[in-house]
C-alpha cells in the first residue's frame, strides 16, 4: 500500500500474511459456506488488515488478529444480507430436479452430508469448528480469537460435534 495515509507494511509482515493465506482461506470458506464467498472474504480481510496494520500490536498474534477481522466482516455481511434478503441464483436453480432429488444426491456423499450439516450450525459453532478442526488452532487460541472463555469453546465444540454426528448418522443424538 503506497498511500501515505496508511502505515507502511514491512516485508516481514507481508511475508507472514502470504504464508498465512492457506489457513485464512480454509477458515473463510468454512465460515462463508462456499469457495467463492470465502475467497471474497479472504480478499476483503487481507485488504482491511493491510489498510489497518497500525491497529495490530507487534508481539500479538497477527493470525488471530486476521481471523477476528474475517469473522467480524462475515458477521457484518450476514447482517447486511439479512436486511436485503437472500440472493437467488436462477441458473443454479434451473438444474435442480426437485427437493427429493437433491436430498437423494446429497445422501450419496458423506462429504455433502457433513457440509449440509455444517451449514445449519449457528455461526458461533461454525467459526469455532473452522478454527479448531480446519485450522488446527488450540482451544486457547480459539478462545482468544473469538473473545470467549475456554469453557465456552469446549461446550460449543461439544454441541457442534453432537449436531454434526446427529445430522450425519441418522439423527441419533
Amino acid at each position: 500500500m503506497s498511500n501515505p495515509e496508511h502505515t507502511p507494511v514491512s516485508a516481514d509482515v507481508r511475508n507472514r500474511i502470504v504464508a498465512f493465506l492457506p489457513r485464512l482461506r480454509r477458515f473463510c470458506v468454512a465460515v462463508a459456506g462456499n469457495a467463492d464467498a470465502g475467497d471474497d472474504l479472504v480478499q476483503s480481510t487481507v485488504e482491511r488488515a493491510l489498510v489497518r496494520i497500525d491497529q495490530w500490536q507487534e508481539g500479538t498474534s497477527l493470525e488471530s488478529w486476521m481471523f477476528r477481522i474475517a469473522r467480524n466482516m462475515h458477521i457484518d455481511a450476514v447482517r447486511s444480507a439479512s436486511k436485503r434478503g437472500a440472493p437467488l441464483d436462477i441458473d443454479a436453480a434451473a438444474h435442480v430436479v426437485g427437493e427429493d432429488g437433491l436430498a437423494i444426491l446429497e445422501g450419496r456423499s458423506d462429504l455433502a452430508a457433513v457440509q449440509a450439516a455444517f451449514a445449519t450450525l449457528p455461526e458461533e459453532q461454525r467459526s469455532l469448528l473452522a478454527l479448531v478442526v480446519l485450522n488446527g488452532a488450540s482451544y486457547r487460541e480459539a478462545a482468544d480469537v473469538l473473545g470467549i472463555p475456554m469453557g465456552t469453546v469446549m461446550s460449543r465444540l461439544a454441541r457442534a460435534r453432537r449436531a454434526l454426528d446427529a445430522a450425519t448418522n441418522g439423527q441419533a443424538g
